[in-house]
């Protein structure tokens, strides 16, 4: 991976990974702008409901600040029993958070298209994982970079989430937040992936 993409990836994702712990664990869960909105169509959410919105969060923001030290090359070169370590609880991250995703998706704000679009990324997100997996176990290294490539592109979706939210806010308003969240739920993820696709075709299948 060329080093200015990188460093914008992991300035990115450390980033939103600090704003989500304030959002959520600083200043608390009911002030983040995503839970108020959903308040104002629900009366109450269950204390389940919020426990795994923690476990999502805090799981999903282990695994989005590991994930570019584990692409990085010259850091698997160089600490090979680090990248190990930090794959392992890479792997933790994305069984906890797409668990606790997958649960999310079924009341998340947009519908029924909303509820699809995280909750297929859920799913394409623990499968990915497992891809990622089963290739190291079968020493498989060159297969186990590219299913950890679209792993992450995957994870990198809290990311582009906060990117298109306030474009979409900008274009279309509060009033239409329902239709517009609908939509991100694609967006935040779809186009990563293609881009992983991508970068996967040119840069390692020679």
């Amino acid at each position: 991976m060329n080093k200015k993409i990188w460093v914008i990836i992991t300035f990115l994702a450390i980033a939103v990974a600090g704003y989500s712990i304030v959002q959520y664990f600083i200043l608390g869960a009911d002030q983040a702008g995503l839970v108020q909105m959903k308040l104002m169509s629900l009366s109450k959410l269950s204390t389940f409901w919020y426990t795994m919105l923690f476990i999502h969060v805090a799981t999903s923001v282990v695994a989005l600040v590991i994930g570019p030290f584990t692409l990085s090359t010259k850091f698997r070169e160089k600490n090979i029993n680090r990248h190990r370590w930090l794959g392992k609880v890479y792997m933790i991250g994305i069984l906890l958070g797409g668990c606790s995703g997958l649960y999310l998706a079924f009341y998340a704000t947009g519908g029924l298209v909303g509820k699809l679009g995280f909750g297929f990324l859920s799913i394409f997100w623990l499968v990915s994982a497992y891809q990622a997996l089963v290739k190291i176990k079968d020493k498989n290294v060159h297969d186990h970079q590219k299913w950890m490539i679209r792993n992450y592109s995957l994870t990198f979706a809290a990311v582009t989430l906060r990117i298109w939210l306030p474009l979409f806010m900008l274009l279309f308003g509060l009033e239409r937040f329902e239709l517009s969240y609908s939509i991100i739920a694609w967006l935040a993820w779809v186009p990563n992936l293609i881009i992983a696709e991508l970068y996967i075709q040119r840069k390692l299948n020679k």
